[in-house]
């Protein structure tokens, strides 16, 4: 049983050369990070195991990969790339990979909240350009933070957030408890956060989950943090809510379209802090990541 990672850049693939065991599967390093969806059934090449880091794999063009029998996906928004019902239907099995950034993303989301809170990317932007802007910030300590799923990624920023002097609440669609984090409804964690930040994974239940009316239960002035998945928010009503300023400013690590186009909206308002789908990128989650990889390849050729 073979494995090509298709779309690797060079320091995933360091890592994964660097982790490889003696004894372990033969695995191709394919370093080209810039693949076509199209390209799949070449660089795979009747290769059993696809280990995809970002490249859409649609179903029509995984019925022509002959052979193919798992994807590894580097992460666990899978969904955002491919449809793993209609790959099972092919015989097709998509592996996700949890846990690995968990403090990586929450650092980034913590990162967001207090740029956007201090809108220092505002200010650095206006003072390249030779204006010296002062412009008042939200303070955060005493404020309510209201964590809007709760997995390993919302509990790094409870204790991150709670060691910062805020009050953290929390929604998550299935009872949870966590030491330090009130659990409440989704309507009163709207109504009473001061910052509200995105931790839910991307399925059918919670795509355009944040619609103009939820956005509209959200306290005037609150800080939006999005490190999940674009996908969640209707992204024309988050436009609307920050020009009209009922949202006081947005962090955002993801997009509905990405790489974010350069005349996209968002681009072109000033209250939004944005970052390239980055909150993972760490060395540490980087080697976590990799790991893991390995792992399910080791697992799937034991069967």
């Amino acid at each position: 049983m073979r494995g090509v990672f298709v779309d690797a850049n060079e320091a995933l693939a360091v890592i994964m050369e660097r982790l490889q065991k003696p004894d372990d599967p033969k695995v191709r390093i394919h370093r080209n990070p810039d693949i076509k969806p199209e390209q799949y059934p070449e660089i795979l090449d009747g290769a059993e195991i696809a280990i995809v880091d970002h490249t859409a794999l649609p179903t029509d063009i995984a019925r022509k990969c002959t052979g193919l029998k798992h994807v590894v996906f580097l992460g666990t928004g899978a969904r955002s790339y491919m449809n793993p019902e209609e790959l099972a239907e092919l015989g097709i099995s998509v592996h996700l990979i949890k846990g690995y950034g968990d403090t990586a993303v929450a650092e980034a989301a913590i990162a967001l909240m207090w740029a956007s809170a201090r809108v220092i990317a505002m200010m650095d932007r206006e003072m390249r350009a030779g204006n010296w802007l002062r412009e008042d910030g939200m303070q955060l300590t005493g404020k309510t933070l209201g964590l809007i799923g709760f997995g390993g990624i919302a509990a790094e920023v409870a204790r991150i957030a709670s060691g910062s002097g805020m009050k953290v609440i929390a929604w998550n669609r299935s009872p949870k408890s966590h030491p330090g984090v009130e659990f409440t409804d989704l309507d009163t964690l709207l109504a009473r956060s001061d910052v509200v930040s995105l931790h839910l994974l991307l399925n059918d239940e919670t795509r355009g989950m944040i619609t103009r009316e939820t956005i509209a239960k959200m306290k005037p002035g609150v800080v939006l943090i999005n490190t999940a998945r674009g996908a969640i928010v209707d992204e024309q009503a988050m436009i609307d809510a920050l020009k009209s300023g009922h949202i006081r400013h947005a962090g955002l690590d993801v997009f509905n379209i990405e790489p974010l186009p350069a005349d996209h909206p968002l681009t072109k308002i000033p209250n939004v802090t944005l970052s390239a789908h980055s909150a993972f990128r760490t060395p540490e989650a980087s080697e976590n990541l990799i790991e893991a990889a390995w792992v399910h390849c080791r697992r799937i050729v034991q069967g």
